[in-house]
């Protein structure tokens, strides 16, 4: 006999919520300078980010995944992604927790 297990893929919002629930995804945000002082080598490329829009007075958040956001005029665009222990390195630059 065959078994077929079939995933869902929660698909999220711009407020960061799934299918449905109630929490939102937690953010902390800070400008695009800070954003190029914690960038490592192997993530987005701090001379990249102009050509992502980011300026050292914009906007960025990134969430709980390491998920970078940028700001627009009428919500968030995704731009790259942090790794590694980047929370610890986020939280040192802002003095901010996940909100």
């Amino acid at each position: 006999m065959l078994h077929v297990i079939c995933h869902q893929w929660a698909l999220r919002d711009r407020h960061g919520l799934a299918n449905g629930e109630n929490q939102a995804m937690k953010f902390i945000e800070m400008t695009g300078k800070s954003l190029a002082m914690i960038v490592k080598d192997d993530e987005l490329h701090v001379k990249d980010l102009p050509g992502a829009g980011v300026r050292d007075d914009t906007v960025v958040r990134i969430n709980q995944h390491g998920d970078v956001e940028v700001r627009l005029r009428d919500g968030w665009d995704v731009i790259g992604g942090l790794l590694g222990n980047f929370e610890e390195r986020v939280r040192r630059q802002t003095g901010l927790d996940w909100a």
